[in-house]
């Protein structure tokens, strides 16, 4: 992802979903198409040189809109919900004597070889991965009281946002550094024309972008998903989302913090990313954005969580759901489709559609993907790929799909 994915199939008290769940991932499947599909659909975007073919009014601002509102955000909330899953995975193996640890190891495994599949082949900014280590992490952690859960969490965006700091003004004092723009220009060139040749011209791409990928996921999203998985697993511990009518002050509070003071580092984020890349500036603006972003995220889950709480809530609802219920099939799939429409594995329009198209398609992908959700799910139990996670999580085929 970048901005990235929970595979847990959560189940409440007696085993029913939780449709809160269920509709917070299918809201953040949305923020997380309309940021990958920025990269997918140009190479110059991962250089942090924009493309200069459209230097429109309307492609910066839709540049600005992505970055302020979706960049870094909605990947959180995607590491918030696995951490949530994660006690429900535990607690309904506790119910059925199964041991979780070993179900849960093979999960990650599958995990794992899925995104490693999905980084060469699809997109090389892959979260899957990722998860699938730090799922390790949380395996280990599982008996944590969620009170140090929380300080842990704190202490890993604190600590990230001050490593991002010292780097700013350690730049700063060697001289201001700064991007090489023609060097970046060449290089998103280079790419793009690999991207738009031979299938396997693609891949090798996608093979030179990944250690540049592994660098962003280790040092940028890995501590902040850490973070977050442990934010989930607090709360999942005391079952907030098993009733969030129960916590609408809270709710209110996310709220009226989260925005100003989120949006606040969004615009900074967003300014330093897109007009100073590469400059103290622009590093001290991601330590900014690595504290004020899970701000951000956390008001726009509490809004989503109020409006579903209203009297309509269950169209919302109906109509979120069963998109978070394939999590992994759709994001797979918004890869697939992406690259057949993007590179050479089909219409090779990398770097040939502009900003405000892109984010069109987007929205429009995801429409479709709500539509196709809600008629699979009338049919079958399970998406087709969380039905194959499945499997590889029991070690049996299920017996439906």
């Amino acid at each position: 992802m970048t901005d990235t994915t929970t595979r847990l199939t959560p189940a409440g008290p007696q085993g029913q979903r939780i449709a809160d769940i269920d509709a917070l991932r299918g809201f953040a499947l949305l923020g997380i198409l309309i940021v990958n599909i920025t990269y997918l659909a140009s190479a110059h975007h991962g250089t942090g040189l924009e493309d200069p073919s459209f230097d429109s009014p309307a492609d910066h601002a839709t540049r600005y809109l992505v970055a302020t509102f979706f960049e870094a955000k909605f990947f959180l909330l995607f590491s918030f919900l696995f951490g949530y899953s994660f006690t429900l995975q535990a607690r309904s193996a506790a119910r059925g004597g199964a041991r979780f640890s070993r179900r849960f190891l093979r999960r990650l495994a599958a995990l794992f070889a899925l995104g490693a599949l999905h980084a060469v082949v699809l997109f090389p900014g892959d979260i899957l991965t990722t998860y699938a280590l730090l799922g390790l992490v949380l395996l280990t952690a599982r008996n944590t009281r969620p009170r140090n859960a929380v300080k842990t969490a704190v202490v890993l965006f604190t600590v990230t946002a001050t490593g991002y700091l010292m780097l700013s003004f350690a730049q700063y004092a060697a001289g201001g550094g700064g991007m090489d723009a023609a060097s970046a220009a060449a290089h998103a060139q280079q790419a793009t024309d690999a991207l738009r040749g031979s299938p396997g011209s693609v891949i090798g791409a996608h093979l030179e972008q990944l250690p540049d990928v592994a660098f962003l996921l280790v040092f940028f999203q890995a501590p902040a998903a850490l973070a977050a998985f442990l934010l989930g697993f607090a709360a999942g511990r005391h079952e907030v989302l098993a009733d969030a009518t129960r916590y609408q002050p809270v709710l209110r509070r996310l709220q009226q913090t989260g925005y100003p003071v989120g949006l606040a580092g969004a615009v900074v984020y967003a300014h330093a990313s897109l007009e100073h890349p590469g400059t103290p500036y622009h590093l001290a603006a991601l330590g900014f954005d690595v504290v004020t972003a899970p701000l951000l995220a956390a008001a726009y889950a509490a809004t989503v969580l109020r409006l579903t709480a209203t009297a309509r809530g269950h169209r919302l609802t109906a109509l979120l759901a069963p998109a978070g219920r394939m999590a992994l099939t759709n994001y797979l799939t918004q890869s697939l489709l992406c690259a057949l429409l993007f590179t050479g594995f089909g219409a090779a329009l990398v770097g040939r559609v502009s900003p405000p198209l892109v984010t069109g398609i987007a929205l429009t992908l995801f429409t479709c993907q709500l539509v196709a959700c809600r008629w699979w799910l009338h049919r079958h139990r399970y998406g087709p790929v969380e039905w194959l996670l499945r499997a590889a999580t029991n070690a049996a085929w299920p017996h439906r799909l």
